[in-house]
């Protein structure tokens, strides 16, 4: 009979998580993940398999927390245009008070190649398609409402406030000009 783990599998895919956003999946080593866990390099293989299957963790318990806080706001009751600025709001607010301006471990985790399975782009999809759907609600109830015109299909109009949120994600990791995000955002919103 083995021993008993003597830590919490949530605690370290949410150490795991930090340091996979902080430095990418290739830039990751596995002692960096031993250091930040507190685990060695045996409980760590034992408790996860590999490397990747802890990235593949991440990436669930990032999409659990930031991701579900996200479709949560969206889900709030107020105006569309309204919830629509916050989303992006919040996200220029967030990365800019990230020192290490690491962006949105999802986007990370598409754009980096050594990392993406099959596997890791699954669960990527899956989060920007949830997003998609979200803000494809959002949309139908603005048209409904006569908030937002109805001259274009839901999905396109959701699809491309996305890009635009997803361009600021990228644009907020190298910029300081608070301004110009804030153009993004009042572009992406005027567009509705």
């Amino acid at each position: 009979m083995g021993r008993p783990r003597e830590f919490s599998d949530r605690a370290v895919v949410d150490a795991a998580m930090e340091v996979f956003w902080e430095k990418g999946y290739e830039a990751t080593s596995t002692q960096d993940l031993c250091e930040r866990t507190g685990l060695g390099r045996g409980s760590l293989y034992n408790a996860f398999g590999s490397k990747h299957r802890l990235y593949e963790e991440a990436i669930r318990r990032y999409a659990e927390t930031r991701a579900e806080a996200q479709l949560a706001m969206l889900a709030e009751q107020g105006s569309v245009r309204a919830r629509l600025r916050d989303l992006m709001l919040g996200v220029i607010d967030a990365d800019m008070a990230d020192p290490g301006r690491r962006g949105c471990l999802a986007l990370n985790a598409a754009t980096e190649s050594s990392g993406r399975t099959e596997a890791v782009a699954g669960l990527v999809r899956r989060q920007f398609t949830d997003l998609e759907q979200a803000l494809q609600r959002l949309v139908e109830i603005g048209q409904s409402t006569g908030e937002l015109s109805s001259d274009r299909p839901p999905r396109q109009v959701a699809r491309a406030f996305q890009s635009a949120y997803y361009g600021l994600r990228v644009l907020a990791k190298v910029t300081d000009d608070r301004a110009a995000l804030l153009d993004v955002v009042e572009g992406a919103v005027a567009a509705l």
